[in-house]
């Protein structure tokens, strides 16, 4: 399970809430250049956080079924070196 600690921190390294919040500074920040724009920026944002987090879980799959793959070798080698002998 210390496999995917690494894994688990880059989860969440970023909070919503962090997110939300740089969003709302760059809002207002981008007020006055004109809304289209940065509203077009916004979803692109969100798109773009949706398809991280799904790129994450998918991450967290892998290192899972790695680290299952890796016990059944270990195991599988043990039980050839118990026939060997």
């Amino acid at each position: 399970s210390t496999a995917n600690a690494p894994e688990d921190d880059a989860l969440n390294r970023y909070s919503r809430t962090e997110r939300t919040t740089y969003s709302r500074y760059s809002r207002d920040a981008n007020s006055s250049g004109g809304s289209v724009a940065s509203n077009a920026l916004e979803k692109r944002i969100d798109e773009l956080e949706r398809e991280l987090a799904k790129e994450r879980q998918e991450n967290v799959r892998l290192m899972k079924m790695t680290q299952d793959k890796e016990e059944l070798i270990g195991k599988l080698k043990e039980e050839i070196d118990l026939l060997n002998r």
